[in-house]
């Protein structure tokens, strides 16, 4: 396959992108392997304008980014032919039935009439879209029309897609039917997936690498493997004099520190040295003789929502 099929799937180099005075990214810089990747960031933070640079929809207004080895502002075209792209918005022609639109899809992308129907009645199936597929889209619920814009993005045997809020409007039991597809599409058919969403449970449940922006900045680019596990230290939330709660825990022997961004969500907690019993012991007695309430006491680990919501912000003083 030409292209890039080994090594980072996405390299992006001082990518800034600006609509008149308004910056929508800014200088972002981050490589991300092959894997199921999440793309995260609230609403506005400038993910759907990083998507529309990397499938070279939007040319940045400096630096760079490749996709699959290819450059997405000199081919963007050859970009597309080698990426899938399922988008937010409800797009699909209401007049259509899935079987038709998916093949057209297919042909657009460049596979011969008959091959387009072939392989969009096999995407269609693989999604969960059997005797549906025969049916108009406009009396399709949320959850069939998010599977059809799937089929779409499959139909052409992409290396890469990108899935902008694949589970937008779905009930429980649909979003649990389409992560789990997705994983599966990743998994099993070998096909890269970043997956833009604002929902951190999605993204920790099926991603392997994490990709966090907040106005624009790049926050976090890491796996995702290990985050959650104990790493030892005592994570301690007291209601009262925190101070004098400290004081008294290191006068009883135990070390205990201040969390800063890079280790938890709140600065209204506690680290604690964890020693076994006697730290679990001292932490409860010490509580009770100063006469303040515990009110919550954890085993360190890092969790995607700690790493998200204890970095937002650091952009605001230039960090």
């Amino acid at each position: 396959m030409p292209g890039q099929t080994t090594g980072p799937i996405i390299q992006v180099n001082n990518l800034t992108k600006r609509y008149g005075k308004h910056t929508a990214i800014n200088s972002l810089s981050f490589e991300a392997p092959r894997a199921c990747i999440g793309l995260l960031g609230a609403n506005g933070a400038g993910k759907t304008t990083l998507v529309k640079s990397l499938l070279g929809l939007t040319r940045p207004t400096t630096g760079n980014a490749s996709v699959l080895g290819l450059d997405t502002a000199r081919q963007g075209v050859e970009v597309r032919r080698k990426v899938g792209y399922m988008p937010e918005s409800d797009c699909l022609p209401p007049g259509a039935t899935a079987a038709d639109f998916v093949a057209h899809m297919g042909e657009m992308s460049g596979l011969p009439d008959r091959a387009a129907r072939q392989r969009a009645a096999d995407v269609l199936y693989q999604v969960g879209l059997r005797e549906e597929r025969y049916r108009l889209i406009k009396g399709f619920s949320t959850g069939m029309k998010q599977r059809v814009k799937l089929a779409q993005a499959l139909v052409h045997d992409p290396a890469l897609v990108f899935l902008d809020e694949p589970t937008n409007g779905m009930d429980p039991q649909g979003r649990d039917d389409m992560l789990e597809l997705i994983a599966r599409i990743y998994r099993m058919l070998g096909i890269a997936v970043v997956i833009s969403s604002h929902i951190l449970e999605d993204i920790e449940r099926i991603c392997d690498y994490v990709v966090i922006i907040d106005q624009g900045r790049l926050i976090v680019s890491q796996p995702l493997t290990g985050m959650g596990q104990p790493q030892g230290d005592l994570i301690v939330r007291i209601e009262g004099d925190r101070e004098a709660f400290a004081q008294r825990m290191i006068a009883k022997g135990f070390a205990v520190t201040r969390p800063s961004h890079a280790d938890l969500q709140s600065v209204d907690d506690l680290v604690v040295e964890n020693s076994g019993d006697p730290a679990y012991d001292a932490i409860r007695d010490t509580a009770a003789e100063i006469g303040a309430g515990l009110r919550s006491l954890r085993v360190k680990g890092r969790t995607l929502e700690d790493v998200y919501l204890g970095n937002l912000g650091l952009n605001d003083d230039g960090r």
